[in-house]
């Protein structure tokens, strides 16, 4: 049954859509907030890595090529570790960049540095 929802076995669906393909989304969310853009320009990419995705597990592991429910769920993976990446990057090279300005809040955040407290 879950073979059928994800269009190929539970093995190959972890082993290639989560860990390898999700450390690619990983570096796509980290080469999208060094170029200071947006997370919204990883839903490109998320779909890129999703067919991508699609096509090796069918290539490879005699999966469905077109499994709307495992292309839907490869997706929204690669595009919530991709948004993690982009914020953890950004945090980063906001306090690096503006130590004056920045100081580190939490894991993913930042805020403004106060007066006098540097």
């Amino acid at each position: 049954m879950i073979g059928q929802l994800l269009g190929t076995g539970v093995g190959p669906f972890i082993g290639l859509s989560l860990v390898l393909f999700g450390f690619f989304a990983f570096m796509s969310g980290q080469a999208v907030a060094r170029s200071w853009q947006p997370v919204s320009r990883m839903v490109p990419y998320a779909v890129l890595l999703g067919l991508g995705s699609r096509f090796l597990q069918y290539a490879l592991f005699e999966g469905t090529l077109l499994s709307p429910t495992g292309f839907v769920l490869e997706v929204a993976w690669y595009l919530v570790i991709g948004g993690f990446a982009h914020r953890l990057t950004k945090r980063r090279k906001m306090i690096n960049q503006y130590p004056w300005l920045y100081e580190p809040s939490g894991l993913l955040g930042w805020r403004e540095r106060e007066i006098g407290r540097f």
